[in-house]
């Protein structure tokens, strides 16, 4: 049974990495020592060592170790060793470029399947979904498809704003690029705030972490789904 929180951010304006969620990590990794960090996502100059420690930093305050999968001379045996994995965000066509490239995506989803906890976050969300094809990234590399690990039998965009009333601002909103991408696309689509996350155990999908999300599909109007909502019913 899958045993995920996938999360819209890391970090909410004005608390550190992963403040807003330690509560819920410590009960979500509880039978974890040692977890899996993968830092492949990260464009900006930021290296896999770097990226590794500062999550190190922030699970040691719930007494969890890091190691990332860069010090593995073999990620594949890394992933389905694992007592917990985490991969955290940046771009997420880098990440999905690295884990075709490494050969591991097939491993991950597989691993995560059978239950080994797991936290996504921004770019490490995306990639549950059915594809990558609604993350608001720049296309920087090019990856060798856009499926990702199906984890959840939709798609998310992370980091979700509804445009603002008084806003002049004349480019696409975010519902304008969703809409978009159902001109060519059947499945749904969940906008997922800052703040919020899903809980998939127990063969369910709840919406916490106090805000609403808003769910696109194909031909329907879009509708708000509140906090502590199950969400097994989009297909």
């Amino acid at each position: 049974m899958k045993n995920l929180l996938l999360a819209s951010t890391s970090t909410l304006h004005g608390s550190n990495f992963l403040e807003y969620l330690l509560p819920e990590l410590k009960l979500h990794f509880k039978n974890c020592k040692t977890i899996l960090f993968i830092p492949y996502a990260r464009p900006d100059g930021i290296s896999h060592e770097e990226y590794t420690q500062k999550t190190a930093l922030t699970f040691a305050k719930i007494a969890i170790d890091v190691k990332g999968i860069h010090e593995f001379e073999n990620p594949a045996l890394a992933i389905k060793e694992a007592e917990g994995i985490f991969t955290g965000g940046g771009n997420t066509f880098l990440l999905v470029y690295q884990l075709y490239h490494n050969k591991i995506m097939t491993v991950l989803k597989e691993t995560l399947e059978k239950g080994t906890p797991y936290l996504g976050t921004s770019a490490g969300s995306n990639i549950g979904g059915l594809s990558m094809q609604t993350t608001n990234d720049m296309p920087i590399i090019y990856p060798p498809s856009f499926q990702t690990l199906g984890l959840i039998p939709f798609n998310l965009n992370v980091h979700f704003l509804e445009k603002e009333a008084q806003s002049t601002h004349m480019g696409e909103s975010r519902e304008t690029r969703i809409n978009e991408f159902h001109q060519f696309n059947n499945f749904p689509v969940l906008g997922l705030k800052e703040g919020s996350w899903l809980e998939i155990k127990n063969g369910k999908i709840n919406l916490k972490g106090g805000l609403t999300a808003k769910l696109f599909r194909k031909n329907h109007s879009p509708i708000e789904i509140t906090s502590e909502t199950e969400l097994s019913f989009i297909q």
